[in-house]
């Protein structure tokens, strides 16, 4: 029976944190920044929708309900225009296949490496392009959108968790985010491939069928890219590859196999206890294990419940649902699609040098109060029948301006952290199990918010928005009284955060013990 440590095996005793050596060195770079372009095919698929589902041709040819009701109601109830169980389903649909895939993804993640969960992912999403790019009718987009999920659960399984065990310690932050940087580059790219295909093909159904077929291109460079790719040193040891193991981590952290010695010696001990781990998902819901559980489900839950993919999955449609025209909805979506790159590139820099909660709790602050914003001004011109004349041209802005500042403050907190975190925080010997609730978690809440948006909209009108400020001022004060810092914190000695923190130290064991 292998010696460990319960939750965190090879951590410091008596609180003591190691430091090993390592560089951020070119390979490091590249290879975590090709890894993050698994975000590509999430991102665009998030931003591709709800441009496509604003286009009349698209609406006519597989929605024609909505379409009637769209020109036949333009001076009544917009909060109910677009209404449509079927319709939303075709958004929605992606996601509840993403988190199904996400436990096949966490056994072959497990088995076969991080490497190879990116490149069936990268290939099934390509599949379902194609089918999308040639859809006749609702069926076939709603089964091209199931293999979308398929490769999207597949990706966003083994990205964070990959660049998480290759990044140095100091610089894990960063470039996990560039995870979340890729995945609003793909929201970015879709938005500006709605925006011109309805200039190039004026007429039929060219525009929706070009937007959804270059979701080929994100698939083709998230696949290939994968190919190149090492496995990391954590996945290695795991396959009984130590020696390829020791080759790749003396690369990614620049130093002699001396150097790297304490660092590969943990990661040997970690993947020992780990295998004595013999069913990672009972052990998961043990009581030492309870703060990785607790932050594994709430997190991503908190990280839907923003409202944030309100804005991305349905911005074209939302903008004009509140009195921009068509082609005023999506050049408004491609404006929150580059602050949403923008703020995102902050997150990067400054997360490993001011912290995850700061980012965390001033994104909250800064969400909550322009959540309200909106709110209330949707309030104030559709009241509660959703019928409106005319809307002057400073409203209109302002509420994109109140939009987009809010979309900053989830860019640069909730979008990248909720990523981040739970990817550092789960020990070897529960990470595929536990990775896999965070994204399981993610894309239920995802399908849930897409589901319900429309009909919510309808029923709740600008009250929605109120709801999702309640969720945003429960999350932010979730952070302040439970999540510790894990700023620059080696992932192997993770349990010391857990053990210090007021609440969470009453589960977490204080001493060694045998696994």
């Amino acid at each position: 029976m292998a010696r460990g440590f319960v939750n965190g095996i090879g951590g410091a005793p008596n609180g003591f944190k190691k430091e090993y050596p390592g560089k951020l060195t070119w390979y490091v770079i590249c290879t975590c920044i090709a890894a993050a372009f698994g975000g590509l095919i999430f991102g665009y698929d998030i931003g591709i929708s709800g441009g496509v589902t604003s286009m009349d041709s698209f609406l006519k040819k597989f929605f024609p309900s909505v379409y009637r009701k769209e020109i036949s109601e333009n001076s009544t109830n917009q909060y109910c225009t677009f209404d449509s169980a079927t319709l939303t389903m075709f958004t929605s649909s992606l996601y509840l296949a993403a988190l199904v895939a996400s436990f096949v993804a966490a056994w072959m993640t497990k088995k076969f490496g991080r490497k190879w969960s990116m490149v069936t992912g990268g290939l099934i999403f390509m599949v379902g392009a194609i089918l999308n790019l040639l859809a006749q009718n609702v069926a076939m987009l709603i089964i091209g959108r199931i293999l979308l999920g398929i490769g999207v659960g597949f990706s966003i399984q083994s990205v964070p968790v990959y660049v998480s065990e290759m990044a140095p310690y100091n610089h894990r932050g960063k470039l996990n985010q560039v995870f979340q940087l890729s995945i609003t580059i793909g929201i970015l790219i879709a938005n500006l491939v709605n925006f011109v295909t309805p200039k190039i093909f004026k007429n039929g159904d060219g525009a929706w069928r070009a937007s959804l077929g270059f979701a080929i291109v994100p698939a083709l460079v998230v696949m290939v890219s994968a190919l190149f790719l090492p496995n990391s040193p954590n996945s290695m040891i795991e396959q009984g590859k130590t020696e390829e193991a020791k080759a790749t981590l003396r690369r990614i952290r620049g130093f002699s196999d001396e150097q790297v010695k304490p660092e590969f010696d943990d990661l040997v001990a970690a993947s020992e206890a780990a295998r004595a781990v013999k069913r990672p998902w009972k052990n998961i819901r043990e009581r030492q294990y309870r703060p990785q559980l607790v932050m594994s489900i709430l997190i991503p839950t908190f990280q839907q419940l923003t409202g944030i993919n309100v804005v991305m999955f349905y911005a074209p449609v939302l903008f004009k649902t509140i009195g921009f025209g068509g082609n005023a909805s999506l050049l408004s979506a491609v404006i929150t699609g580059i602050i949403n790159v923008a703020a995102t590139s902050v997150a990067i820099f400054g997360t490993d040098k001011w912290g995850r909660r700061a980012f965390f709790l001033e994104g909250g602050i800064q969400m909550l109060i322009f959540q309200g914003l909106v709110a209330a001004f949707i309030g104030w011109k559709f009241g509660v029948t959703g019928e409106v004349s005319d809307l002057p041209k400073w409203y209109a802005i302002l509420l994109v301006v109140f939009i987009c500042i809010f979309v900053s403050g989830f860019a640069w907190s909730w979008g990248p952290l909720g990523w981040l975190v739970p990817s550092e925080i789960f020990p070897l010997e529960i990470r595929s199990a536990a990775q896999s609730i965070n994204v399981s978690v993610n894309m239920l809440f995802t399908f849930i918010i897409a589901q319900a948006f429309l009909p919510g909209l309808c029923h709740l009108k600008f009250g929605l928005f109120i709801v999702f400020a309640f969720f945003v001022a429960v999350m932010t004060l979730f952070i302040a009284f439970f999540l510790p810092e894990t700023q620059n914190i080696p992932i192997e000695e993770m349990t010391q955060v857990w053990r210090k923190h007021w609440y969470w130290r009453t589960f977490v064991p204080q001493q060694r013990l045998q696994v």
